[in-house]
């Protein structure tokens, strides 16, 4: 069992868009290089920044959302953008129209942590 965290963040104006894809490459590249992450990978639908990342469990995620480049775009995302996240427990990782609805469905407004 593995928990999949799926993520959809859309910036407040195209003026911070160098600010947000900062954040968001430094963020995604952390996540590839942490060892309890199995998976990470992201994709615009509709205008929106996803992202679905697999962890071992779900205290591993966390522990990598309190750190490293992902704390820093937590502490600017609340001026920058607007978004929300999703995690679930799985054993097979959903495929992008499943995650996405999953998201839509289920999501919650995420809080600085």
């Amino acid at each position: 069992m593995s928990y999949i965290s799926i993520t959809g963040l859309k910036m407040k104006s195209p003026f911070h868009a160098p600010r947000f894809w900062w954040h968001a490459i430094r963020s995604m590249v952390q996540a590839k290089r942490d060892p309890n992450c199995q998976l990470a990978i992201a994709r615009q639908i509709n205008g929106i920044a996803h992202t679905l990342t697999v962890w071992n469990d779900r205290k591993e995620m966390l522990a990598f959302l309190r750190s490293g480049p992902h704390r820093e775009a937590m502490r600017i995302f609340p001026k920058i953008g607007t978004g929300y996240g999703f995690g679930i427990e799985a054993d097979i990782v959903p495929p992008w129209d499943e995650a996405h609805r999953l998201w839509l469905e289920h999501g919650e407004t995420i809080k600085r942590v």
